[in-house]
This record gives structure tokens, sequence and C-alpha cells, in this order.
């Protein structure tokens, strides 16, 4: 387990290195004077200069990739000031340093999502199971149909529906903001019920329909017949040897789907009009601002790879017959 550890923790350091190597090299090669555009208007030649040079901007391009890559690991000296790791630069836009930036939108991201990640595991999860143990009933049916039905829908054309019925016209709630858990725990949960339910609702008929194929199919397992066949209760044999082995596939993309939430909620923070990670990214890149850009992919590339490694050693934990070499 701890040489699978760090062999994962090693190869997740390369990535992240050749993925910052990458977006910088690719970002490098748009033909745009970054200087003139963190001047904005009424620019003169002499800002211009000491702008490139506050941002390093008149180094080789190997040198700065030096700086931004050894900055992450021991931080880095601006003329503005220390960055401390890890350092990821400084915006051209704002003058903020990208981290800070990264970190002030960091807790609306991590709030939307593990909200939603609480409700859609508990509705799909739930109703997935209740449909497998009804199998072929009238309950089964109604589950597995509305399933259908709800993985249709997206979130950019529920988030508006929701909120023109419960926010516009009957005026039941208002818009979707956040507030600290720490400063106000009611206003916070006030605040995203709306983004948390429109996210639930689509991920839950994905879960619920993954559950559901997981569990009849583990039920057909020997081991599964094997305790039937001693005379176990179905309800024990259900949760202590189905349940379990069907966790797996469910894990697997649970991570994904996680990582892919926290590195950037794009479309559900646009639809609800909040300022999260997602909305950083997007912004950042039609400001053509790369060291946000860039903080923003590595943050992503992390929480992927971190993510990636707790669900493989979730694997042993939850099917004793995985084994990690």
């Amino acid at each position: 387990m701890l040489q699978f550890l760090v062999r994962r923790l090693i190869g997740a350091c390369v990535i992240i290195f050749l993925i910052g190597a990458f977006t910088f090299f690719l970002f490098y090669t748009i033909p745009q004077d970054f200087a003139e555009l963190s001047c904005g208007r009424n620019c003169t030649p002499e800002n211009i200069a000491v702008i490139r040079e506050n941002l390093g901007l008149d180094k080789p391009i190997a040198a700065q990739f030096w700086e931004f890559m050894s900055g992450i690991v021991s931080g880095r000296d601006f003329n503005q000031g220390h960055c401390s790791a890890p350092c990821l630069g400084m915006s051209f836009d704002t003058g903020q340093f990208v981290w800070d930036s990264i970190m002030d939108r960091f807790p609306l991201t991590l709030s939307l999502t593990v909200g939603g990640l609480v409700i859609f595991l508990i509705l799909g999860l739930g109703s997935g199971l209740m449909a497998a143990w009804k199998r072929g009933t009238v309950v089964d049916k109604v589950v597995s149909g509305a399933s259908i039905v709800l993985s249709s829908f997206q979130i950019y054309f529920l988030g508006p529906i929701v909120l023109g019925i419960l926010v516009y016209q009957s005026g039941i709630m208002d818009n979707p903001k956040y507030e600290p858990f720490t400063e106000n725990p009611i206003a916070w949960v006030v605040g995203m019920i709306i983004p948390w339910c429109v996210m639930a609702t689509i991920f839950t008929a994905q879960y619920t329909r993954m559950a559901r194929s997981t569990m009849i199919e583990q039920l057909q397992e020997e081991h599964v017949r094997t305790a039937r066949a001693k005379g176990m209760k179905q309800r024990y044999v259900f949760f202590r040897y189905a349940w379990r082995g069907s966790l797996i596939p469910i894990v697997t993309i649970l991570g994904m789907d996680l990582s892919a939430l926290l590195s950037g909620a794009v479309v559900t923070e646009f639809t609800f009009d909040l300022a999260g990670i997602g909305r950083l990214a997007v912004d950042s890149s039609l400001t053509k601002d790369l060291p946000v850009t860039m903080g923003v992919m590595l943050f992503g590339a992390f929480f992927i790879l971190l993510l990636n490694i707790l669900v493989d050693l979730a694997y042993a934990f939850i099917d004793p017959r995985v084994r990690l070499s």
C-alpha cells in the first residue's frame, strides 16, 4: 500500500509539471503583449515597459517558466511583494496573486460541490437501492422512468426554470448567493439550496441508474447466491454482500464527478451568477490573463489527481478482493 501511494504521488508530481509546462508554452504562443493588456487604455510605452519589468515579462521564456514552476514550491518575489508558496504568479488584470484569487473563490465552489454531493448521493443511491430491492415492481418502474426523464435535463435549462418559479414569480426564495458557513450557517444553506437541488436533480438520475444496475449485477454474483443458500436473511445479504461490491463503480464515477465539480463548476456558477473557480477560469480566459488561467488549470489538475489516488485507495477498503500491487 505504501509503495503504491509513493508511486502515485511521484507520478502526480510529474503530471502536474507536464501540465504546467504544456499550458505555459501554449499560452505564450498567443500573439499578444500581456503587459499591454495589463496596462489598459491610454497606456504609454514607458508604462508598458515598467509593467513588463514588474511582471518579469522582459526575461526569456525559459527563465519565466523556471520562476513559475519553482515559485510553486518555494515562493517568488515580485516588485509588489513576496508571493508565498504555492505561488502561481500574479494576475495581469488585477495585480492580485493568483493563489489568493483562487482561495477567495474556492469556498464557494467547495460549498456548491459538497452540498450538491450530499443531496444527490442520498437521493441517487437511495432510490437506486430501492429500485434494485423492488426489481420488476411498480416502484422499480417509476424510479427507472423518473431517472430517464431527469437525465435529459441540463443545469442551464433547469436552473432558469427553477429561478423563474421560486424567485421571480412566486418570490418564495431569494436569488442564490454565497454566505460563509462560519459566519451564518442558516444563510449559507438558504443561499445555496437552489443550486444544490438543481445539481442534485441532474446527478441523482445518473447515480440512481448506476446504483440499480450494479446492485442487480452484484445480486447475481456467486458469493451472494451462496450466502442466500446458507439461509441468511435477504436484507442482510443485500446490504452486507451485494451493496459493498456495488460501490466500486459508483466510487469511480464519483471521483471523476467530484474532481470536475471542485476544479470549476462553470455551468452552475454562470447559471446562478455565482463567482466561484469556474467563473474565474472563464473570466481569465476572456481577458487572456495567463497566470490566472494557468493557476486554475493546475489547481484543477491537482484535485483530479488527488481524488483519483483516493479512489484507488478506497478500492482496497471497499472490496477485500482488490489488492494494490
